[in-house]
């Protein structure tokens, strides 16, 4: 009688691979958005990235030494640590209907990219800077107002912010609320044809379920640049397989080793504000 195993099943773990390393990487949104330290060529599990203060230009008198400006760095330390999820193929179900390389690896490729993403939202509510209120709608004006701190603590780049999905309702039910905006204009009609918040104030908007809700029904969003926070990268995904003959089966061990750390307090915003339907 013939038996698959684990020889018998190389194809398979390989499609199990591609696809979870293709879904880690896509439905991770936060990956994108900060900044990134791929150390997995380097010893060590902690990475240290100095932090150099801004120095002022004075005017100069001729014939006249300039005077030196003593330069303090300082730094800011990321940890990396592993996280990682498994699941058990049986021999059975290897032969069954379906397509459970792609359905696994869907399953882990979305367990350690939801891990990452929340690992990385969970540093929003460690944000000095403050805006919103608990059981406020999130509104335009939040956004405008989070820019606004952002440039004056002289951030000249790209700025996203990432909030709950029901808080996004809220922003675009004011955008398309005509009575309220009657000038609204481009944004107000593409929120209103295909329900995409878009850029505000210079600001790229994304939803993100990963974002906890409390129990009084508030959540805790962000506006922020890349160099707000930072994600040490030592494995950014592995897949490993492992026989267990009694059980005729297959463990597939997702694993990724990573930190992730806070690296410009005044390069982010966060906005608490309600999240109720």
């Amino acid at each position: 009688m013939a038996s698959s195993t684990s020889a018998t099943l190389d194809d398979l773990f390989a499609n199990i691979i591609a696809q979870a390393r293709f879904t880690a990487e896509e439905q991770s949104l936060m990956l994108g958005l900060v900044t990134q330290y791929n150390i997995g060529n380097q010893a060590g599990k902690t990475i240290q990235v100095p932090k150099y203060p801004a120095i002022a230009a004075a005017d100069l008198t001729e014939g006249t030494d300039m005077s030196s400006t003593t330069v303090s760095t300082s730094s800011v330390s990321v940890t990396v640590g592993e996280v990682g999820a498994q699941v058990v193929l049986t021999d059975l179900a290897a032969m069954g209907a379906g397509n459970p390389a792609d359905e696994l690896g869907t399953v882990l490729g979305n367990a350690i990219a939801t891990k990452i993403d929340e690992d990385l939202i969970g540093l929003f509510s460690g944000f000095s800077g403050a805006l919103g209120a608990a059981g406020a709608e999130l509104t335009v004006a939040d956004l405008f107002k989070a820019a606004a701190t952002l440039r004056a603590n002289k951030v000249t780049g790209s700025m996203a912010a990432v909030v709950h999905p029901f808080q996004a309702y809220q922003l675009k039910a004011g955008l398309t609320n005509t009575f309220a905006n009657p000038n609204g204009g481009d944004l107000q009609n593409e929120a209103m044809r295909n329900g995409y918040v878009g850029t505000i104030a210079g600001i790229d908007v994304y939803e993100s379920a990963n974002i906890d809700i409390d129990g009084s029904d508030d959540a805790v969003a962000a506006v922020f640049a890349p160099e707000a926070l930072a994600i040490a990268l030592k494995s950014d995904f592995n897949l490993e397989v492992q026989r267990d003959a009694s059980l005729r089966a297959n463990e597939l061990n997702a694993t990724a080793v990573y930190g992730v750390g806070e690296l410009d307090d005044s390069f982010g915003v966060k906005i608490t504000a309600d999240a109720a339907l």
